[in-house]
C-alpha cells in the first residue's frame, strides 16, 4: 500500500497545472456525490468520511481523539484551588494536616474561604463545633451584613461549649449570631451549611479539630439553588423547632437535576432513609464499596450480603471500635468470606459512604444504624456522577491500603 501511494505521489508531482485542476474538480464532484448519497441514507458526516476512506474504519479520528475532555473538573482537598464547577469533594488528610493553627490546604481553610465569599446568608446545621478561626470568620460575616444562623445539638453542641464566654458558640453569640439547639435526647447530627441560598456544604465532617485534623472524613459541596432550596426547607423546620420524626417529610420534593445529573437528598428521621437505601444496594450489578463509622443496620447489611452472594464484588472498611460487637454487620460479612477490613486511624474512621457500580455515591452525616434512621436528624446525598464516584473510590483505595483484616479468632464464625 505504501508503494502505491508513493507512486501516485510521484505521478501527480509531474502532472501539468491544468491536469491538476481537472483532477481536483473531478475529486470534488465525486466526494460530493458520495457524501450526498450516504447522507441521504442517514449517515453522519463522520460516517461518510469513514465510508469513502478518508478516516480509519475503527477508533476515533485522530483530530477527535486529541480534543480536550469535557468532563467536570474536580477540586479536591487538601490540594487544589476552589473550582467554578458545580461540585467539589474534599477529604481530610490526618497525615499531613495536624493543627488548626496551620490550616493551609485543609478543609478548615476551604470552609473559611466559603464563609468569606458569602454575600447574603449562611445557615448552619452542625452537630458540634470548636474551631475558633471558623467562629471568627462567621463573626466577621455577620458584621458585614451576612445573616448567620446555627442549629446544633444540645448536649454535643451548646452544652459542650463550656462556660459562657469561653467557647466558640459563645463567640458567635457575642457577634450577634443566633444559635438554637434541638433540646432532646436524640442527636441533631447534621453537618451541613447553606451559603447564599445557592451552595450546600455537607458530608461526614464535624466542624471540630478532630473532625478536620484527626479523623478520616469527607465533604461534598454542591453549587445548585435547587439543592440549596431542599436544605433550606429542612433548616427552616429545625429552626422552627421540628426535629426527628416530628419533622414533616417532603421526600417527593427532594430531587434536583444539576447539569443533567440527578441529586437526591434524604433526611432522617422523617424520610425512612434505610428503606430508600436498600433498593439502591439491591440494584448493584458489578461492585459495592463502603466506608462506615457505624454499620449496624441488619436490613442494609442483608442487602449487601445478598448482592455479594449473587456475584457482586463487595469490599468494606469498618471503624475498628464497635466493629466486633454483635450489633455490627462486620461479622456476618466476614464469615461469608466477603473482604472487609478494620481501619487503623487511632482517632476515628468517620466516613459514611457507599459507592455502587463505580458510579452511584451515597454520602452524608447518616450512620448506617437504627438510631440514625429512626431518631436523629441526619442528611444523605445520593448522586450518580462518574467523576464524584472516582474521587470517593480513590479515597477508598487509600484507606483500604491502610486498613487490616479482622483477626479470625475474634470473629467466632
Amino acid at each position: 500500500m505504501s508503494k502505491k501511494r508513493s507512486s501516485t505521489t510521484r505521478k501527480r508531482s509531474s502532472a501539468s497545472p491544468r491536469a491538476k485542476r481537472i483532477l481536483g474538480l473531478l475529486t470534488t464532484v465525486v466526494v460530493a456525490l458520495f457524501g450526498a448519497y450516504y447522507l441521504l441514507k442517514g449517515s453522519t458526516p463522520l460516517e461518510v468520511l469513514t465510508q469513502i476512506g478518508w478516516l480509519p474504519t475503527s477508533g476515533p479520528p485522530p483530530a477527535l481523539a486529541a480534543a480536550p475532555a469535557t468532563d467536570t473538573v474536580l477540586a479536591t482537598a487538601p490540594a487544589g484551588a476552589p473550582s467554578d464547577t458545580w461540585w467539589e469533594v474534599y477529604f481530610t488528610d490526618p497525615h499531613s494536616h495536624g493543627s488548626p493553627d496551620q490550616p493551609a490546604g485543609s478543609i478548615e481553610e476551604k470552609l473559611i474561604q466559603r464563609i468569606q465569599q458569602a454575600q447574603r446568608s449562611i445557615h448552619i446545621a452542625a452537630f458540634e463545633f470548636n474551631l475558633t478561626p471558623v467562629a471568627e470568620a462567621l463573626s466577621a460575616a455577620q458584621a458585614r451584613g451576612v445573616e448567620v444562623q446555627w442549629v446544633t445539638d444540645d448536649e454535643h453542641g451548646l452544652e459542650a461549649d463550656g462556660d459562657e464566654g469561653h467557647g466558640q458558640f459563645a463567640l458567635l453569640k457575642k457577634a450577634g449570631i443566633e444559635v438554637k439547639d434541638d433540646g432532646r435526647s436524640a442527636l441533631m447530627h447534621n453537618k451541613f451549611l447553606i451559603f447564599d441560598d445557592e451552595i450546600v456544604w455537607t458530608g461526614a465532617t464535624n466542624i471540630t479539630v478532630n473532625g478536620i485534623f484527626a479523623n478520616n472524613n469527607n465533604v461534598i459541596v454542591i453549587s445548585s439553588p435547587a439543592v440549596a432550596q431542599i436544605y433550606e426547607r429542612e433548616f427552616d423546620e429545625m429552626w422552627g423547632g421540628q426535629f426527628g420524626s416530628t419533622s414533616p417529610s417532603t421526600v417527593g420534593q427532594q430531587t434536583a437535576t444539576v447539569n443533567g445529573v440527578s441529586v437526591q437528598v434524604l433526611f432522617a428521621a422523617e424520610d425512612d432513609v434505610i428503606s430508600r437505601l436498600v433498593p439502591l444496594i439491591e440494584g448493584a450489578q458489578k461492585s459495592i464499596r463502603f466506608m462506615a463509622f457505624s454499620f449496624t443496620h441488619d436490613d442494609l447489611g442483608q442487602a449487601v450480603l445478598a448482592r455479594a452472594q449473587a456475584g457482586v464484588e463487595v469490599q468494606g472498611i469498618f471503624e475498628t471500635r464497635g466493629s466486633e460487637t454483635k450489633e455490627s454487620e462486620m461479622r456476618a460479612l466476614y464469615c461469608a468470606n466477603i473482604p472487609v477490613r478494620q481501619d487503623t486511624n487511632p482517632t476515628a474512621f468517620h466516613h459514611k459512604v457507599f459507592v455502587v457500580d463505580d458510579a452511584l455515591v451515597i454520602t452524608g452525616s447518616f450512620n448506617f444504624s437504627d438510631n440514625a434512621d429512626t431518631s436523629n436528624d441526619e442528611n444523605v446525598v445520593i448522586v450518580t456522577e462518574a467523576g464524584i464516584a472516582a474521587e470517593y473510590l480513590k479515597e477508598f483505595e487509600q484507606r483500604w491500603a491502610e486498613s487490616v483484616d479482622p483477626q479470625a479468632g475474634d470473629m467466632n464464625c
